[in-house]
């Protein structure tokens, strides 16, 4: 029979950290999990070089808790907002099979969270073109991705319509994601397809 463990000071510490740092990407804005996890740190008087400190993981999963019991339907509709923006960008950009990826796909975007895409073009300055021609104003980025545990590289990108983001891979990148930040796995990337099937489920 296995015995239930019970959770130690140490366990209910890292979990009023992690509550702390979501309120905190909640509230304010942040979007940076180790800035927010530094910042849940002091606001609780723990040393942010502690073991105590929550994962990214634990920290998303403490971010959706909270819009869950805090959010209600403004969370319901500036998600649906937000995937709605998404999906109007991939469409005008279908050119380069775009694919959503963070937090607006995860569902734990806060009202701040960007709108991030995937791109890929053999020349980044296709997608600047596109966006050009289809008069939309735009500003040209560097982002950078850690592609696995060892190797972190610097992608063109862009950003748009003011909480847009796209980076911009190789075509070939399509076929490997990058490792996500809240949990070291091959980060979930969707087209626009599922896109509008999120947008269906959540007027179910």
């Amino acid at each position: 029979m296995r015995v239930k463990r019970h959770p130690t000071r140490g366990d209910n510490l890292r979990r009023a950290l992690a509550q702390e740092a979501a309120r905190i990407m909640s509230e304010h804005g942040v979007q940076d999990f180790l800035i927010a996890k530094r910042k849940a740190a002091e606001r609780l008087g723990v040393d942010d070089g502690s073991a105590m400190l929550p994962k990214n993981s634990e920290i998303e999963q403490a971010l959706a808790e909270y819009q869950r019991l805090f959010g209600g339907d403004s969370h319901v509709e500036c998600l649906s907002a937000q995937r709605r923006a998404a999906l109007e960008a991939m469409r005008r950009l279908a050119e380069f099979e775009p694919r959503l990826v963070g937090a607006v796909l995860s569902g734990t975007a806060t009202e701040h969270s960007d709108v991030q895409l995937h791109l890929f073009a053999d020349r980044a300055e296709s997608v600047t073109l596109k966006l050009l021609d289809a008069g939309i104003a735009h500003e040209v980025t560097e982002r950078r991705v850690k592609l696995d545990a060892e190797r972190i590289r610097p992608f063109p990108g862009v950003r748009f319509h003011v909480d847009d983001q796209a980076t911009v891979f190789p075509a070939d990148g399509i076929r490997q994601a990058p490792v996500s930040p809240v949990d070291g796995r091959p980060m979930r990337r969707a087209t626009a397809f599922e896109v509008e099937a999120l947008l269906g489920q959540q007027l179910d």
